[in-house]
């Protein structure tokens, strides 16, 4: 039995490289002989602190060493199990076993979904799925502080004047915490802190009237939990037992650190005093108190590391951390009390330049080949970053925190692959799966893109029907202008479609979740080849898919099949993977759990901004603040405590870099309450880093001025100018002779978005497919016209909102067609065609187009009628020369180009749907060889003005050597498909002599 009297129980400050420092003074203590090592064991908070004592025992042997045996003990909140050096069988047998996370997480959602139904509620399955989270959390919160349920049924809500949203919510906590409990009684298991809390009181029961014959360290456990508290409370006072506490403040006065709490009621006010719980120092005060020890018996570690920083440090950052009624004391201190040396701080302007800054800083400090890195955020966005800067010198770094999977190229597939088939198979969903990198891996990926490529061309514009049928109909579509592309896409439509076939028949009834879950797994399995599987993303994801397909029954009670998207991302939210080892030796990326206990020559505390370290408050969704209170149950300000902690470890190092940006992801950030305390304390003696600003300036610097754009004039050889042209592109090549070069030379065809709203292009097309269907097969009956029109309209596949908004004036506009084109055949006027395309060769040029509709004027003569769907061409562009649609469709005609079709044009017509001027109706005419004013162009004139303007721009960009200038006559280039192209915004207004001499 122990019969030590005084506590064996060491600080290593923060500068004092706690690994290095622990595995020196072990070494001095114990390695008397080549066993002395072996035989003690040492107990590590977590597996990344066994990792550096083992590195540092690596470097401090000089011909080699028998390590001691480790073991973790996890902090809760690390998810990490005790080791097994601790848990031994006869104790496995003594305590029930702990129930498995998975199964805890389900069936509190469960329930929670269970007693929503039962109150006539309802809820979605990923919010029930994140209920279960916080009440796992707020349970071990509980657990850890052993606090029972039958406590927490002794508080009275009603007597705290509580809210009735919290009395709610506390009486909901209670019902499922009583069916929780039933639920463990039935599977005969308990919670991971209860289980653990039993282990510890088990072994400190043990090895206090049966100590070890060997030595055994407690290091670097902070955790305040009354077990643990007790767990090393006996370790300290057995014979050959040790605790070494990290970075606990020696310095701090005693008055000081009483101030901090945890305070006892008045006796007779009942008042409780406020304990200072965001103070860095207060879990360690707290874990004190419950190992009954006063802080004047810790001792100093006899050893220090080589890579902390000055010992005057600590005490200035137990003065910039002092509590708040005493920061008045900053104007008094001497400059060495307040003395950072060796800490610089870097201020950028958003979050991208502070991560290109960090990596220019950590390949800086990497030149010197005895200097070790360590990079710590709790920002795991700056730090992804941060690591795809570094890769640009080829330093892989391992970020330890690891990466979300659902931000991994193996979660993102499985998102993509659930969103596609839950929602009916959309066209921006359905593309970003099928492109997935992981789709089709294998030598075929090249010939499967060409088909997803064609896929992509085909869906541009507004969105089908849903669901595979949805594409079928659009590969049937009777739609000349995609006829070569649905030829080529059809054959090998159908093998995909036969992959998707068996998920979109599973959600055409109620969801079975054992069989969603098979066939999403095959089907994710026959997309890549097997590949989503490998990798450190692809294990844990299958992962996930085992355990839920295990747990079938435990699935959500209720789910349809757009939540799938959400329940799954909401499931991987809390599964980090960590990459494998092997990236740089010398540099290490951290978050704040990894990074303690951890040392380098030089650290990079980078985020610190306020949301992000400290990171934001979330609020415990269950229990009200003051039934956390009246339970003894920590503040949620207490992380803000914890992570001030790390944050004065991570300064231990010899130097430090502190950095943060003015704005991040979402805005305006506000620097760091901790930042704002050292800056308060030390004003303009904390200096900014000297060469970091400079470096970020000069890095992508060029080395010259690049040169102005000029406007961007072209000259294509003869061979490329000697091309077939269309009538609707002449206006384009006279107003925007660079847009024709890049669509008609070059091929670059603009593109409509995915899933885009009806543009007036699509609208137009689909008004002249109707007008032409009226007119081939109802041969201009009027009724038949609106009867079409509705038929489109009724169509399921169109958007409720184009309905409903588009419909009113679609259906007058066309029966505004349809009277007048009546009244004409009353008159004697006849249509001839509709849609028709014809071509003539004029100016030694091959001149094509298709007219929507050409009559036969009671004289005889012809008229070219062209459908608009907006607001018709003015007649002075017309007179100018920068509409000559008509005058050439009309020179087509005369010249035989349209079959079966003879005559002088007469008449010019455009027919716009558009409001008619100063009335409410819908559908006018207007011709530019009508009219009042000098912009009129006389009939028999029409077709001579356009084939002479056309002919003097053949001559000059088709058959001549012209440049083809962009914006040349910029009022009259109406579309900007190709500004961009043209890199508009770099020339367009800066040269004004230029332009105007141009035009």
């Amino acid at each position: 039995m122990s019969d030590r009297r005084r506590p064996s129980i060491y600080n290593i400050a923060a500068h004092g490289g706690f690994a290095d420092a622990l595995a020196q003074g072990l070494i001095d203590r114990f390695a008397k002989d080549a066993f002395g090592l072996a035989r003690g064991l040492v107990i590590l908070p977590n597996n990344r602190a066994q990792r550096a004592l083992q590195e540092a025992f690596v470097r401090l042997s000089e011909d080699g060493l028998l390590l001691p045996q480790m073991a973790v003990i996890g902090d809760l909140d690390l998810d990490e199990s005790i080791g097994v050096a601790l848990d031994s069988g006869e104790l496995a047998l003594d305590i029930p076993a702990a129930v498995d996370p998975m199964d805890r997480l389900l069936t509190l959602a469960q329930l929670i979904q269970k007693e929503i139904r039962l109150r006539d509620d309802a809820i979605l399955a990923k919010d029930a799925l994140r209920l279960a989270r916080e009440f796992a959390s707020t349970l071990d919160q509980l657990n850890v502080e052993e606090i029972s349920l039958a406590d927490l049924m002794k508080t009275e809500p009603e007597s705290l004047d509580l809210s009735s949203h919290w009395q709610d919510s506390y009486r909901f906590f209670l019902i499922i915490a009583e069916k929780w409990r039933q639920q463990l009684e039935k599977w005969q298991r308990v919670d991971q802190a209860v289980r653990r809390n039993a282990l510890f009181d088990h072994i400190a029961k043990s090895w206090k009237t049966s100590p070890p014959d060997h030595f055994v360290v407690a290091a670097g456990i902070t955790t305040s939990a009354p077990a643990i508290a007790r767990f090393l409370e006996t370790i300290s006072f057995m014979p050959q037992g040790l605790v070494v506490l990290p970075d606990l403040d020696l310095i701090m006065p005693d008055e000081e650190w009483e101030l901090l709490g945890p305070f006892q009621p008045d006796p007779d006010s009942g008042y409780t005093k406020r304990a200072q719980e965001t103070h860095p120092q207060y879990h360690m005060k707290l874990l004190l108190d419950r190992m009954s020890i006063a802080r004047g018996e810790i001792l100093r570690w006899p050893r220090t590391g080589e890579s902390g920083a000055a010992a005057r440090r600590s005490r200035a950052l137990s003065n910039a951390f002092a509590i708040p009624k005493l920061t008045v004391r900053w104007q008094t201190l001497d400059s060495s009390e307040r003395s950072l040396a060796g800490v610089q701080t870097v201020e950028a302007r958003n979050s991208a330049e502070e991560a290109q800054i960090i990596a220019l800083l950590a390949r800086e400090a990497l030149e010197d080949p005895d200097q070790r890195v360590a990079i710590v955020t709790p920002d795991r966005s700056l730090a992804t970053r941060i690591s795809a800067h570094l890769k640009r010198w080829e330093i892989q770094v391992d970020d330890t925190a690891g990466q979300p999977l659902a931000k991994l190229p193996e979660g993102v597939f499985f998102l993509n692959l659930l969103a596609a088939v839950a929602d009916g198979f959309p066209p921006a969903e359905f593309l970003a799966l099928l492109k997935h990198p992981l789709v089709q891996r294998g030598e075929g990926r090249l010939q499967w893109l060409d088909h997803v490529r064609r896929l992509d061309l085909l869906l541009r514009g507004p969105r089908p029907a849903p669901g595979l049928a949805g594409i079928d109909a659009l590969l049937k579509a009777e739609n000349h202008r995609t006829k070569k592309l649905r030829a080529a896409i059809t054959p090998w439509w159908q093998s995909v479609r036969t992959m998707f076939e068996p998920m979109e028949s599973l959600f055409a009834s109620s969801l079975d979740w054992p069989k969603l879950l098979d066939q999403l797994r095959q089907l994710a399995e026959n997309l890549t080849e097997g590949a989503i599987w490998a990798g450190p993303g692809g294990r844990e994801l299958a992962d996930l898919l085992a355990k839920l397909q295990i747990r079938a029954e435990m699935g959500p009670i209720r789910i349809k099949a757009n939540e799938l998207p959400g329940y799954f991302e909401t499931l991987m939210a809390d599964i980090s993977v960590r990459p494998p080892y092997g990236g740089h030796p010398r540099i290490a990326l951290y978050g704040l759990l990894e990074a303690r206990l951890q040392q380098s020559e030089l650290v990079i505390c980078c985020g610190l901004n306020e949301g992000s370290w400290p990171q934001a408050i979330t609020p415990d969704p269950w229990l009200a603040p003051m039934i956390r209170k009246s339970l003894g149950l920590p503040a949620q300000e207490r992380q803000i405590g914890l992570s001030a902690h790390d944050l004065v470890g991570a300064m231990g190092a010899r130097k430090v870099i502190l950095s943060r940006a003015h704005r991040d992801d979402s805005g305006p950030a506000i620097a760091s309450r901790f930042l704002l305390r050292l800056k308060g304390m030390c004003g303009d003696n904390l200096k900014e880093h000297p060469q970091a600003r400079a470096w970020l300036s000069a890095i992508d610097q060029p080395e010259s001025e690049p040169a102005p754009y000029v406007r961007p004039a072209p000259l294509p050889s003869r061979e490329q100018r000697l091309i077939p042209i269309s009538v609707t592109q002449v206006d384009s090549l006279i107003a925007d002779p660079y847009s024709f070069y890049a669509k008609k030379i070059m091929g670059f065809a603009a593109l409509d978005m995915i899933d885009a709203d009806p543009s007036a292009a699509w609208r137009g097309t689909v008004i002249h497919d109707i007008l032409d269907q009226w007119a081939r097969e109802d041969d201009y009956a009027p009724a038949a016209l609106r009867k079409r029109a509705q038929a489109f309209l009724n169509d399921p596949g169109l958007h409720p909102l184009m309905r409903s908004l588009w419909a009113p004036r679609l259906l007058e506009g066309l029966d505004w067609i349809a009277a007048t084109l009546a009244e004409g055949r009353k008159t004697g006027r006849e249509p001839l065609a509709s849609e028709i395309y014809g071509k003539a060769e004029i100016a030694g040029v091959e001149l094509s187009g298709i007219a929507d509709r050409i009559d036969r004027m009671p004289d005889g003569g012809i008229a070219i009628v062209d459908y608009k769907t907006g607001g018709a061409p003015s007649n002075k562009a017309v007179a100018e020369g920068y509409n000559l649609q008509l005058g050439l469709l009309a020179a087509i005609a005369e010249l035989g180009g349209f079959k079966d079709i003879e005559g002088e044009a007469v008449a010019f017509e455009y027919w716009s749907l558009a409001k008619k001027g100063g009335t409410d109706d819908f559908g006018y005419i207007r011709s530019p060889a009508k009219g009042r004013g000098e912009n009129i162009i006389p009939a028999d004139a029409m077709v001579d003005h356009a084939v002479a303007r056309f002919n003097e721009a053949a001559d000059q960009y088709l058959k001549g050597s012209e440049p083809m200038t962009a914006k040349l006559h910029p009022e009259y280039a109406r579309y900007a498909d190709y500004d961009q192209l043209m890199r508009l915004e770099e020339w367009y207004g800066r040269a004004p002599a230029e332009m105007a001499d141009d035009e």
